[in-house]
């Protein structure tokens, strides 16, 4: 039988986090039916034998190795194809996200097919902050949405949408407003946010800064370019 959620975990050299991480969701998702699937971004210290490890001594954990590391819309795309739930939920596998919080965003997948997780108080460096708001504000500025933290992996979704969602590398900055284009409702709720305690972040402003204002006019161009249109057959 199928899970019904899926929980999608894009994973590059994060060896000290896996089993803590792992245990973390076994207790949040106690008396569920569910499924976590890593997704290894052809890590290099050692995170691919663990994660061998782990998932065979739990089932219920199934990992994707790339051969070589692709990037995070990569590795989410390939966690989104291979998801077996109803339900997806998207999550870091650094620990700053707190499976607790999972149960939330389910609830809200009511009535909504995409909910955001908003990191309103966050443990990360000033630098960081202070960057993530300036960039919050001027996507939302440019490209006309109100989400108030785009960055936040921890999301859930009806798996169904992503039949009409087709990524492209650095687009999973901007899938609030994918959804949106295809007609899916979205929300965004408050959700935990822990310090790093073990590896190191990824991103920073210096490689990913540009790349993301670039996204960022790209998204902008294929709102204002969407086809909208009805057909009358009277």
């Amino acid at each position: 039988m199928n899970p019904d959620i899926s929980i999608i975990i894009p994973l590059y050299n994060e060896v000290d986090n896996i089993e803590l991480l792992g245990y973390s969701i076994i207790n949040a998702m106690q008396g569920q039916n569910y499924e976590v699937v890593f997704v290894d971004d052809g890590s290099t210290d050692g995170s691919t034998q663990k994660l061998r490890e782990w998932c065979t001594q739990y089932t219920n954990f199934r990992t994707i190795h790339f051969r070589k590391n692709a990037g995070q819309t990569a590795a989410m795309d390939a966690g989104f194809r291979h998801a077996l739930g109803k339900y997806v939920v998207s999550m870091d596998a650094d620990m700053q996200n707190d499976p607790a919080d999972i149960q939330k965003l389910l609830e809200k997948l009511n009535t909504y097919d995409m909910v955001c997780g908003w990191r309103q108080k966050r443990n990360d460096p000033w630098i960081k902050r202070i960057s993530s708001k300036v960039a919050n504000y001027i996507r939302n500025k440019l490209s006309r949405e109100d989400i108030r933290d785009t960055g936040c992996s921890l999301k859930a979704y009806r798996r169904e949408c992503f039949d009409h969602i087709k990524l492209y590398n650095g687009m999973h900055r901007f899938l609030p407003t994918l959804f949106k284009m295809e007609g899916f409702t979205v929300t965004e709720i408050v959700v935990n946010h822990y310090p790093r305690k073990f590896g190191k972040s990824k991103y920073g402003i210096s490689n990913r800064a540009f790349r993301a204002f670039v996204d960022l006019l790209v998204v902008r161009w294929m709102k204002k370019r969407k086809l909208n249109y009805e057909v009358d057959n009277e």
